[in-house]
């Protein structure tokens, strides 16, 4: 492989629009806060997502030299009023992009596939060396334009990517919906890490192994909006990487306390103090 593949990051779903229950639109999306955190651990970091362009552009402009900006073209981009946050956090669709076209990517070392709601259909085609996928945006529909999102099973035709996923990483509140999604990745060889907020994560492998890591608790947490996305990025460029499953399950939970200190993508922390950070190995 050429050094540009090696290092290329390669995000694909939604940027989103997150318009709060205090008024604030701030940009999110699992894209971005996976791109920006692959971006601080060293790699050339691309999203692929759909919407306005010139908004999209506006939106991500603080972290223009960051990242590499594909937008296909929408009428709308996509827009979630949200609200609470943790196991609490409710969201309605206020707009929708439509889907994210799969069929001309460029070329990256690792493909993580990132969406948010329902803007991914399907594998994406070729070889790909590592595939990421956080299945969130997969588990959850909604019924209407300004309805909340709620829970789903994940469709049929998306359980052929999680096949071929390398990892995949998601949260307890969506187990239940994604339970076929998970041995499907398991029988096809992917590690599979089920985030519970505070709580332990479980870690499991195609061999059957199952294993609760405790996280070192956050006491004063400030902003918990996208500590999942930038756990899932910085545990796909380990495994990546070479890491192990627990090593990269480590630096994840690092990655992830140190997004709770601050406010938005701002807060997303550098290799250096992840490593810092990151427990001892047992």
């Amino acid at each position: 492989m050429s050094g540009a593949l090696q290092r290329r990051y390669l995000a694909v779903g939604h940027v989103v629009i997150d318009a709060l229950e205090n008024g604030e639109r701030r940009p999110g999306g699992t894209v971005l806060y996976a791109a920006v955190q692959a971006a601080r651990l060293g790699l050339s970091a691309t999203i692929v997502t759909r919407g306005v362009p010139a908004e999209i552009e506006r939106a991500l402009e603080p972290w223009a030299a960051e990242l590499e900006l594909i937008v296909q073209p929408s009428d709308e981009t996509t827009t979630l009023g949200t609200s609470g946050r943790g196991t609490e956090r409710r969201q309605r669709v206020l707009a929708w992009a439509g889907p994210v076209e799969l069929g001309s990517l460029p070329r990256a070392e690792i493909l993580h596939l990132a969406p948010v709601a329902a803007e991914l259909a399907g594998p994406a085609p070729g070889d790909w060396p590592f595939v990421g996928l956080t299945p969130q945006g997969l588990a959850r529909g909604w019924e209407r334009p300004g309805a909340a999102i709620e829970a789903r099973a994940a469709p049929a035709e998306i359980l052929t990517a999680a096949g071929r996923c390398d990892a995949i990483v998601l949260s307890e509140q969506e187990r239940a919906s994604c339970a076929e999604l998970i041995q499907q990745g398991l029988r096809g060889g992917a590690s599979v890490a089920v985030t519970a907020g505070p709580g332990d994560t479980e870690l499991m492998l195609r061999d059957g192994t199952r294993r609760l890591l405790p996280i070192a608790s956050e006491p004063n947490p400030v902003d918990d909006l996208g500590a999942g996305d930038v756990y899932a990025a910085a545990f796909f460029v380990a495994l990546a990487a070479g890491a192990t499953p627990q090593i990269a399950a480590e630096l994840a939970h690092a990655a992830a306390a140190l997004r709770l200190r601050g406010v938005g993508p701002a807060a997303i922390a550098s290799e250096a103090e992840i490593a810092a950070l990151r427990a001892p190995a047992s």
